[in-house]
């Protein structure tokens, strides 16, 4: 699967809460954020968590949220940013 995303594109985290396994962080969902990277192509790892192949593999990316962002009027050091490992699936364009 040829990444979708690029290095500086506006992204938003699905504000979804979908029953199971989910390794997306919750205070990430419904979040904008900037992808920096491309980190690797894997399997979905919320398939292979119940025996299933996670097929087909998915892009995982690197995306930076401010501290405002993620917390807002509680962020302590604005100029800080969180990093997390996302995958494609969970990612859409940020309007």
């Amino acid at each position: 699967m040829s990444p979708r995303f690029r290095p500086g594109d506006a992204v938003r985290v699905r504000a979804w809460d979908p029953p199971g396994h989910v390794r997306t962080p919750f205070y990430t969902r419904g979040r904008r954020g900037v992808v920096l990277a491309v980190a690797a192509v894997h399997p979905n790892p919320e398939e292979l968590a119940y025996g299933r192949s996670g097929l087909p593999a998915q892009p995982v990316y690197r995306v930076a949220f401010s501290q405002a962002e993620l917390w807002g009027e509680a962020a302590e050091r604005t100029s800080d940013r969180t990093v997390a490992d996302l995958q494609e699936r969970w990612l859409e364009p940020a309007p």
